[in-house]
């Protein structure tokens, strides 16, 4: 559930570390859906047979979908400016695919705000740590660091 922070409380917000997100179950569905938007067909996503034979073992979510699933994600952990009346994504400044994330597997996110800062008035920017865990891995799915601004009244 996002939590609403007071302007006057920005500071007291860097370094928060956000509880990690609900677990959310890759299904083969969602990665053939996330092949065909973009077109991107190869066969360790949506081939169960031929992938069963590459060292991943099946099938794997591309690293894109599961980059993409960051904006779900933030659904829960995500903290919102009092009086927000618009949220921008501005892209990352690292994005590294660490391990796949193979069909079936169950993935969540840690997030970590690194800064907050009021770039214009009303305008403030997010840089936000966040990780990708896989239920059981030893390694994370992604790790990157993702930016975004809140217009607020």
């Amino acid at each position: 559930m996002p939590k609403m922070i007071k302007k006057s409380e920005i500071a007291d917000y860097i370094g928060h570390v956000c509880e990690p997100t609900a677990w959310f179950e890759v299904k083969q569905e969602q990665v053939n859906e996330f092949a065909e938007c973009t077109l991107d067909r190869q066969f360790i996503h949506i081939d169960p047979v031929a992938a069963a034979a590459t060292p991943f073992g099946g099938t794997i979510a591309h690293g894109f979908l599961t980059l993409s699933m960051l904006s779900y994600f933030s659904e829960s952990y995500n903290l919102l400016i009092e009086g927000i009346y618009m949220g921008v994504n501005k892209g990352f400044d690292k994005v590294r695919f660490v391990a796949p994330v193979r069909v079936g597997s169950k993935i969540r996110c840690h997030a970590t705000v690194m800064d907050i800062a009021e770039k214009r008035p009303g305008q403030y920017d997010f840089k936000m740590e966040v990780t990708v865990e896989i239920e059981g891995g030893d390694k994370p799915a992604l790790v990157a660091e993702w930016l975004s601004v809140q217009m607020a009244k």
